[in-house]
């Protein structure tokens, strides 16, 4: 078996802002994992008068969700870095909080998952500029402000549905 050599990465970051930059993504890829959990919990566990429309309403965005951490931990490899894999890794490095609460209505539970919508738009919306300006990587920059225009929209159906 012949070993394949790693090769040096100079893609014009330099490695410390690469690493930087990776540790705020690998941040957010702990938040999407955790939200994604949460969301997968509430398509199980919806009762009530609309349980069809949003056990399906669920089911979109979870899926969704799925899409973004892909994408999240695949950036974090173009920079030559390893994403988190393990739930202790992200329960570590998330700020978000798990719902444990099973009897939950479907407004309470449309209600977290806008709050964690809202706290991960909030997140990348102050980690764009210092990623642009302070360690110049404008190609993340552009990812994460794609990024936050999706959880944008997905906020603004949650939020449609309480208001």
């Amino acid at each position: 078996m012949t070993l394949v050599k790693t090769a040096k990465i100079d893609i014009g970051i330099s490695e410390d802002n690469r690493q930087a930059v990776a540790n705020k993504l690998n941040h957010l890829l702990a938040d999407e994992f955790v939200l994604y959990t949460k969301t997968r919990k509430f398509h199980w566990n919806v009762k009530g008068i609309h349980f069809h429309d949003l056990h399906l309403f669920f089911e979109s965005q979870y899926k969704e969700l799925a899409e973004i951490m892909d994408e999240v931990a695949e950036r974090i490899r173009k920079l030559g870095h390893y994403s988190l894999g393990t739930l202790q890794q992200f329960l570590n490095e998330t700020d978000l909080l798990e719902h444990t609460d099973d009897g939950s209505s479907a407004e309470v539970m449309i209600e977290a998952l806008l709050e964690d919508h809202e706290t991960i738009i909030r997140e990348i919306r102050n980690a764009i500029d210092p990623i642009q300006d302070k360690h110049k990587d404008a190609g993340t920059a552009d990812f994460l402000t794609g990024l936050m225009e999706q959880h944008e929209s997905m906020a603004w159906m949650l939020r449609s549905m309480i208001q």
